[in-house]
């Protein structure tokens, strides 16, 4: 799950956001007479068994954070409006609800992930007995533009790797992370969480613990293995020796001070190393997931591998990566097929 993403700030003027606004609703706001401080402890007694029951399926801690945030502005929403939770939601509320929410500054896809953990909290209630129905299954989300993955060309890959200095053990070490975000089309959270064994070099393979703590193995080139080979050799015991008092964490991946790395650190390695290569902006580590799969697709590999290869539980997810892959496909035709020109 994403974290939060808005444009402007939507807390302002509205009461039941779980961050601090001075302004009140321009409607509800009204009604209400000021700011809603807490949702009742009974609704927040079902919000946290909720919660307990994603921690038991292995949710991450963004989407319980995100889904902790979003259930209990709805919950205050329920308490301004005096209704009580869940025997009188129905679906006419939830709308008003969705109507409440567009009329913040919320890009579409935060109000799509609030009202998804709405769903998700009344599911929870259903299953414990607590309604008959849930009135959330029908209520749709707001429609999406389909965005398409930013790619860099191979050239451009290339050219970003040939950027980082590896004459020092923090180069050495960004040097094995992008080659495994590229080579093996890994996620930031899932580099910075592996840990050294998790790399076969006899196999040429990697463990990955994904989202949802699923686990999948990946194979990994001959060029990413050299990296992280070097990077074992030469640049992590320099990094554990900066600090002799606190042995290895067992991350693979280290800091300049021996701990393990965050995801915040990779992101700002690629801002680093984007400006040096010159290359487009806009571009983060997830791009070289994005790469990785697109690269792949136009050499010929098959969808259903890529997609077990990205750990994505649903083949539409993947899917998208074909619409990138569109063009290259258009030139492999126009090459190939006898009818495809005209002569």
């Amino acid at each position: 799950m994403e974290a939060e993403s808005t444009s402007g700030n939507p807390s302002a003027g509205n009461p039941y956001s779980d961050e601090p606004s001075a302004e009140k609703s321009s409607a509800v706001g009204r009604a209400i007479g000021g700011t809603i401080d807490e949702a009742r402890a009974q609704d927040l007694a079902i919000l946290s068994r909720y919660l307990s029951s994603l921690i038991q399926v292995g949710s991450s801690d963004k989407t319980l954070l995100a889904y902790r945030r979003d259930c209990r502005q709805f919950l205050r929403y329920l308490a301004a409006e005096d209704v009580e939770f869940p025997g009188s939601v129905d679906y006419r509320l939830l709308r008003r609800y969705a109507i409440f929410l567009a009329g913040f500054n919320y890009q579409k896809s935060s109000v799509a992930r609030k009202l998804s953990a709405v769903r998700g909290l009344l599911r929870f209630c259903r299953s414990e007995g607590l309604i008959r129905t849930n009135p959330a299954e029908s209520l749709a989300s707001p429609k999406q533009p389909r965005k398409l993955p930013v790619v860099l060309r191979p050239a451009e890959v290339i050219d970003f790797l040939e950027t980082i200095d590896t004459a020092k053990p923090l180069g050495i070490r960004d040097r094995a992370i992008f080659e495994l975000l590229y080579g093996s089309g890994l996620r930031s959270e899932e580099v910075v969480n592996l840990e050294t064994g998790d790399l076969d070099f006899e196999q040429e393979q990697l463990t990955v613990t994904g989202k949802g703590n699923k686990t999948r193995v990946v194979p990994v080139g001959e060029i990413a293995l050299g990296s992280v080979r070097e990077y074992l050799e030469r640049g992590r015991p320099e990094l554990i020796n900066q600090e002799s008092n606190m042995g290895d964490p067992g991350k693979l991946f280290l800091s300049s001070r021996g701990k393990p790395l965050g995801t915040s650190d990779i992101r700002r390695r690629t801002t680093k190393y984007v400006r040096g290569a010159a290359i487009r902006s806009g571009v983060s580590s997830h791009v070289f997931r994005h790469c990785f799969a697109t690269h792949l697709l136009e050499g010929g590999a098959d969808l259903r591998a890529v997609q077990e290869l990205l750990g994505h539980a649903s083949i539409s997810t993947t899917q998208r990566y074909t619409h990138v892959s569109g063009a290259h496909l258009r030139k492999v035709y126009e090459r190939a097929h006898p009818r495809a020109r005209r002569q």
